[in-house]
């Protein structure tokens, strides 16, 4: 057994490493510089306590972005040297997020142990490379992300950080290799466990959907199916559960090879990114003779985001977790016993709302980041859950999950085709869309992002907005002066949530202008990007009339987004004439 000493190595504090709503997200060559990785990682020991830290077993892995593999042996020589007893990594370092947190909820060691966090490298949905993204993040116990209150203490730290530990003598472990590999230190035995990325997912998977029906369904002659990983780290999991737990075809799956640059794209799944799927879902630019598949989906690097797109037909975010919600007793055997709640972020579309008016649910409207759906599943309140940023989940982990929902909506895709499988025509995933809006009505909605640009501009933008919420009357003027045709502004505010379970306070969570027909402006700076300023803006329209649902979405929308960018001042803040990305 190699044995390692403990090296206390001095350091000053970098200015900047404050965890947004998904950790710590900065430029590799920001991360590359000498000490700045370490200084965050012994900031989070250091707020997670002593007691917290020596004797645990910790997950360190993630979506194998470029540098991935430099952090996680570097993370592994300072837990090493902090006293952590056991370190689990995925086989060649590739978890995804939401496998992380089924991992810590899940697992069960060699020798019997539970993990009790983890760290997690990735930067989600942002692009990978030398020259791009690289992320880390902290998950507790739960599985879920650190709380505020946690990653406000890191932050804390790393602002008088004056030396961390490290193992420096500690030999790099082989992640390549499945298997166990020992060290001994001054406070006795160090393991790092190097384990299969894939088996304990899917076990859970497995538990929560009926795979046989889905296997049926996927097995008709009728149904198609297609699935992106845009080359994050889904690709380790598509095989295993689509094809050989499904039966899917092989060439069923694109881009299923991680690669540390996402093979030089953007591994975000939306209509912009997700060009390979797009085209061959029908929906591109260009009309394509052949016939698209039935079913399409994509996931983001890390594998917690998804899209999900019918043959030339793209499901909202929004309306897929409202959806899903509306459907799920039935169709999926993990809630046979009902829902205990449902929730979204306060600026997904209130799709979700009118679904759990009608079903008698409890709902609830949180800030943006996943944290806040964690303390409403530990406290038993909520079942379902999801965020127009193309994230859907459920409490049977701490993490919103990509391959889940694929994996949701191909249970409903089934049990609505159930007795109709031989029949000529399958129920499709239009179908379901539209049979949704004639039930619960429509919401009309789009974002529009504003990518890196200047974070004073930005400020300064969110500043005038909410100080016109000030005078409503002078609001409506505005609004009348630009289109006569748009209801009128009766109640706007800056977004705050009181925690139901710790009465814990979140302020200037999004501006909200909110209508008297019911559609909603919302306005928000985004906390996932790794420099400048993202500014998000939201546009939405309810329509209950049965005449009206199937309009074309940017027309039903056009009055709402003139003015969005009017009443803002969108281009005189931003010097932007146009969105980075409209979703």
């Amino acid at each position: 057994m190699a044995i390692f000493k403990v090296s206390r190595v001095e350091t000053t504090p970098f200015d900047g490493q404050k965890p947004g709503t998904s950790g710590l997200r900065k430029k590799v060559k920001v991360f590359k510089q000498p000490h700045y990785l370490e200084n965050f990682v012994q900031s989070t020991f250091n707020a997670l306590g002593a007691d917290k830290v020596r004797g645990a077993t910790l997950v360190v892995s993630g979506d194998g972005r470029y540098y991935s593999k430099d952090a996680i042996q570097i993370i592994i020589k300072m837990a090493a040297a902090n006293g952590v007893r056991c370190i689990w990594v995925g086989q060649n370092g590739l978890l995804s997020t939401p496998a992380v947190s089924a991992v810590i909820r899940e697992r069960i060691g060699h020798d019997g142990s539970k993990a009790s966090g983890a760290f997690i490298l990735t930067a989600s949905h942002n692009p990978g490379g030398p020259h791009e993204d690289f992320g880390i993040k902290y998950n507790m116990e739960n599985g879920g992300p650190a709380p505020e209150g946690i990653t406000d203490s890191i932050y804390s730290n790393t602002t008088t950080i004056k030396e961390y530990l490290i193992a420096e003598d500690l030999l790099d472990v082989d992640i390549s290799q499945i298997g166990l590999t020992s060290f001994g230190g001054p406070e006795g035995k160090f393991d790092v466990d190097v384990f299969d990325s894939a088996s304990d997912y899917v076990k859970l998977m497995k538990s929560i959907f009926d795979f046989q029906s889905i296997k049926n369904l996927l097995s008709s002659p009728k149904f198609s199916f297609c699935y992106d990983a845009l080359h994050g780290v889904a690709g380790a999991y598509a095989k295993r559960i689509f094809v050989e737990e499904l039966g899917a075809q092989e060439n069923s799956l694109l881009n299923c090879v991680p690669k540390e640059d996402f093979g030089g794209g953007h591994p975000d799944p939306n209509l912009t990114y997700a060009k390979e799927l797009v085209d061959r879902m029908g929906l591109g630019k260009t009309n394509t003779e052949q016939d698209p598949p039935e079913f399409g989906a994509a996931a983001d690097g890390d594998a917690d985001r998804n899209m999900v797109l019918g043959k030339r037909f793209f499901v909202t975010p929004s309306d897929s977790v409202a959806i899903i919600a509306a459907n799920a007793v039935q169709s999926i055997p993990y809630f046979s016993g009902g829902l205990k709640g449902v929730a979204r972020s306060m600026p997904t579309s209130a799709a979700l709302d009118v679904v759990a008016k009608n079903l008698n649910l409890k709902f609830f409207e949180v800030p943006t980041g996943w944290k806040f759906f964690g303390n409403l599943m530990d406290a038993g309140m909520c079942s379902v859950c999801g965020e127009e940023s193309f994230g859907t989940g459920s409490d049977h982990i701490r993490e919103k999950d990509g391959i889940w929902a694929v994996l949701a909506w191909l249970s409903i895709i089934a049990y609505k085709n159930k007795d109709n499988l031989e029949g000529d025509k399958l129920v499709s995933v239009e179908d379901i869309v539209r049979q949704h809006w004639a039930k619960y009505g429509r919401h009309y909605y789009t974002r529009y992002d504003y990518e890196n640009v200047d974070a004073g501009g930005a400020k300064e933008l969110m500043a005038y907005l909410v100080k016109l919420q000030s005078s409503l009357s002078e609001v409506n003027n505005i609004i009348k002066g630009i289109r006569s045709d748009v209801s009128n502004v009766v109640n706007a505010d800056e977004f705050e949530y009181k925690d139901p379970v710790d009465g814990s306070i979140s302020k200037h969570q999004g501006i909200r202008y909110l209508f008297e027909d019911g559609s909603r402006l919302v306005f928000r700076l985004s906390g996932t990007g790794s420099e400048g300023a993202t500014i998000r803006l939201y546009i939405e329209q309810y329509e209950k009339d049965q005449s009206k649902i199937g309009r074309d979405s940017q027309d039903a929308l056009a009055p709402l987004v003139e003015v969005a960018l009017k009443l803002s001042k969108m281009q005189e803040f931003t010097g932007r004439s146009a969105p980075t990305v409209i979703t």
